[in-house]
């Protein structure tokens, strides 16, 4: 697929999604304007279910490249699916040569790269460590790092359903509303002498404060 018809392929699937997410889960995001335009930008963000690569996607105002387990691509629509959004493989145990030097290589083509450093959707719902293998990629970043918090998509659609829970623009509100907030861009070189313990925490607080945005911004049924 020639890179502009991926374009026009990205901004139709960004409008699709936008109505289904409004209508169908009441999504509110906030911190659009937080996002460098130009040049390369890597979004962290926590991994709440199987939604969020269209919840990341739909606020921020560019072409996102995600990084994705390898493993996703034994489907083979789904793996069709990744290609034509020129998403980015990695070994699904971390990171491997070759997909950290694709990640750099993207950045370094100006690129904005999305990433879900926990490796993997969260069991209960909370931000859990970042995987240490992407401190390798961390350490190499010269490129803005925008924190991403998502909330309301583990009620909406966890690990443990098989079918997504709703909460329409047209009834009453549920738990299941969905709210994206995008926070200020981080300068990498804040971690250029922290430690790897130290770069995945504060990176890992920076998405938890967002999260908490996300959650201030839901639309949910007021508890009684």
């Amino acid at each position: 697929m020639p890179p502009w018809l991926m374009d026009r392929w990205w901004d139709l699937g960004k409008t699709t999604c936008f109505y289904a997410m409004t209508a169908l889960f009441r999504l509110r995001t906030t911190g659009t304007h937080h996002v460098p335009r130009t040049g390369p930008v890597l979004v962290l963000s926590n991994h709440q279910s199987f939604l969020d690569p269209i919840l990341v996607g739909l606020p921020i105002p560019r072409y996102v490249r995600f990084v994705h387990r390898q493993s996703l691509q034994k489907n083979r629509l789904l793996a069709g699916v990744m290609a034509s959004l020129r998403a980015i493989p990695i070994d699904h145990k971390g990171f491997s040569r070759e997909g950290l030097q694709a990640t750099l290589d993207s950045l370094a083509a100006g690129n904005c790269v999305g990433m879900f450093p926990e490796g993997e959707r969260t069991h209960d719902g909370t931000v859990q460590p970042f995987k240490p293998g992407i401190a390798l990629l961390l350490k190499r970043v010269k490129a803005p790092i925008v924190p991403v918090g998502i909330a309301g998509a583990f009620a909406a659609l966890s690990r443990h359903q098989k079918l997504p829970r709703l909460s329409p623009i047209f009834l009453p509100p549920t738990d299941a509303a969905i709210a994206v907030s995008v926070g200020a861009p981080i300068d990498p070189a804040r971690y250029a002498k922290a430690s790897r313990e130290e770069m995945l925490e504060g990176l890992r607080e920076a998405v938890k404060a967002e999260v908490g945005r996300a959650e201030g911004l839901r639309r949910v049924r007021p508890r009684s």
